[in-house]
């Protein structure tokens, strides 16, 4: 394992025993009792249901983030969850972040509305969220609120991106980590997962580090860019 960075506020976290919810079957998460986080950038990658946003929203809530998404003075909710009991508990360190945001891809466009109830468009850009496009509105939080030396946890932030923008993502986030931040990403996307020296664990199977070019996200998209045609013929195209 890597030497822990200075400027990693989180560490790790540990997986809490019992519980008979549907996240105590999922396979990534048996016989787990601890993540290290020992990067800056740490991204949680795998298929459809193997838990990444599970993951990444039992961490937000952790460490006090609104379960919709916003900074910890959100504190909206626009759909009837049960009460809700995380499934991990926060390894700190004694240097604290001074900001911090969690974005859930699926739920932004209500963090947007909750922006606009509470007149802080200001700080996003000084344009309402909603007068934007799903992208613009991402790269404005992404420019204007993301002020640094800050714990960011972001679920799938590529869902709103045309193909070049992750590229302007991964800029940004250089920039913070620069400024001492942290991220913790859920992600599908090649491009962002990029992030050079990044920490990236695979929920497919047991919960382990993967090399990124070993990740399914590389080698699948590499694979059909060099063999289009025959990957097509075997889909019977």
């Amino acid at each position: 394992m890597r030497a822990l960075d200075a400027k990693v506020f989180v560490p790790g976290a540990e997986i809490l025993p019992g519980g008979e919810d549907y996240r105590s079957r999922l396979p990534a998460f048996r016989g787990i009792e601890e993540i290290r986080f020992p990067t800056q950038v740490t991204f949680f990658v795998g298929e459809n249901g193997s838990g990444k946003s599970t993951l990444i929203e039992a961490l937000a809530i952790a460490a006090g983030f609104n379960a919709e998404g916003g900074s910890r003075n959100f504190r909206f909710e626009t759909t009837r969850r049960e009460p809700e009991r995380t499934f991990v508990r926060l390894i700190r360190s004694p240097k604290r972040e001074s900001d911090g945001y969690f974005l859930r891809a699926e739920s932004f466009f209500n963090v947007a509305t909750e922006i606009d109830n509470l007149g802080v468009t200001r700080g996003y850009g000084g344009e309402s969220l909603h007068e934007q496009s799903h992208g613009e509105a991402f790269m404005a939080l992404l420019l204007n609120r993301f002020l640094g030396h800050g714990l960011y946890i972001l679920d799938e932030p590529e869902a709103a991106l045309s193909p070049m923008r992750p590229l302007a993502m991964l800029a940004r986030m250089h920039e913070l980590v620069l400024l001492g931040s942290q991220f913790l990403i859920a992600t599908h996307s090649p491009i962002v997962m990029a992030y050079p020296g990044a920490t990236i664990y695979s929920l497919d199977g047991e919960l382990h580090e993967v090399a990124y070019e070993e990740t399914e996200h590389v080698t699948v998209t590499r694979d059909f860019l060099r063999n289009r045609e025959r990957m097509l013929r075997l889909l019977g195209m």
